[in-house]
């Protein structure tokens, strides 16, 4: 919890942990509304995956040019701009006219969020390093936590919004505003020089750290899975009538994940990093088997325990991959990164095709089934250092 006093104690580190925020408040809001955008479009299941696949495809294209441009306009600026053009662009997936203008809306959207994400991360890196401090776990729980301001919320206003447009303008407006007041904190902070002979990829890199790329795939895409189908699964397979409950079903899991980030080094001091993803893979396997039971109470207990488990995971992966033999840290933590930000963005996609294909629920079983093979390739992992 010191990381936690530490932000909220000194603008410098709040400043750039809001854009975690902000970032998800507006997802968060977004995904309220996709089984509108679907009523409206006259759109099914497979339709909707489709459009959260150009979300995915929008992110992958940012990734060949995110880093460069951020070099040349600064770490701080690139933040900044970033989240203001995030914001709005998701005006626009809420009143596309058609299936077409919404994967456009969607692609565009897609490659703003993957560049802020890219910026904002690297901002906190460096401040980590200028100031020899740790709070990039923190950061990512109040990631988390934009995803309870903005779903929560969202849902107890939803049921009296008239025009769906408004909200999320309000929502984008409020993101703009905040994060251009608190940009003066780091907006002057560039890029550190970094070694180029750590930059470069090979094939072979991957084969000291190849278990930690697929769970970090799978758990990162379960979590955009979870973001933006938990509605749907709540009103379509449990059978929730009210529009502001069905929203609650990705509240509790974001409310678990931001906790389970806030307390997760304390018990990985205890425990260690790979029995702490070990225990987090078995915590959410119990709570998908609660999420397929297609009982309210217990769905939305499920959703707690997933996001408990998968609270810790992704930090701890980035401790081993640092550690990892064969590898620079720089290497690792960047490749087990970048397998999980591929996870998170071609996760629903994959979701609306088994959707479209089965069912919402057997889209849903394969999310439990895609967590035991991670859990099998963590175990190998533990024996195998041990």
């Amino acid at each position: 919890m010191n990381s936690l006093f530490l932000i909220l104690s000194r603008k410098r580190y709040f400043a750039p942990v809001w854009v975690f925020a902000s970032i998800n408040i507006m997802v968060g809001t977004w995904v309220l509304y996709i089984p509108r955008v679907k009523e409206k479009l006259a759109i099914d299941d497979g339709d909707i995956g489709i459009a959260l696949f150009c979300y995915a495809v929008g992110g992958l294209f940012a990734v060949t040019f995110s880093s460069k441009l951020i070099d040349a306009i600064g770490v701080g600026k690139s933040t900044l701009y970033g989240i203001v053009v995030f914001a709005l662009l998701f005006l626009f997936p809420i009143v596309a006219p058609s299936l077409i203008l919404l994967c456009v809306s969607l692609f565009l959207a897609g490659i703003s969020s993957a560049f802020t994400d890219i910026a904002m991360n690297a901002l906190v890196s460096e401040l980590e390093k200028e100031d020899d401090v740790h709070f990039m776990s923190a950061a990512h729980a109040f990631f988390s936590l934009g995803g309870v301001l903005g779903a929560g919320i969202g849902s107890l206003v939803i049921g009296s919004v008239i025009f769906s447009f408004a909200h999320i303008a309000v929502v984008a407006l409020v993101i703009i505003v905040t994060n251009v007041f608190l940009s003066k904190n780091f907006i002057r902070i560039v890029n550190k020089p970094i070694d180029k002979q750590q930059t470069g990829f090979s094939l072979k890199l991957l084969k000291p750290i190849f278990a930690l790329t697929i769970i970090s795939f799978i758990v990162m895409g379960s979590e955009g899975s979870l973001e933006q189908w938990s509605k749907l699964y709540l009103e379509d397979v449990v059978g929730v009538s009210l529009e502001w409950l069905a929203g609650f079903g990705f509240v509790i899991f974001s409310a678990a994940m931001t906790i389970g980030r806030f307390f997760g080094d304390a018990v990985s001091t205890r425990i260690g990093s790979y029995r702490i993803i070990i225990y987090g893979l078995l915590i959410a396997i119990v709570g998908y088997m609660a999420i397929l039971s297609r009982s309210l109470g217990l769905s939305l207990c499920g959703f707690g325990f997933v996001g408990i488990g998968f609270s810790v995971i992704i930090p701890e992966l980035f401790r081993v991959a640092g550690k990892a033999k064969g590898v620079t840290s720089s290497q690792g933590i960047s490749i087990v990164a970048g397998m999980g930000f591929v996870g998170f963005m071609a996760g629903p996609a994959i979701m609306g095709s088994l959707a479209d294909a089965f069912s919402l629920w057997t889209s849903y079983l394969a999310l439990g089934v895609s967590s035991s093979v991670a859990l099998v390739a963590a175990i190998v992992l533990f024996f195998k250092r041990r």
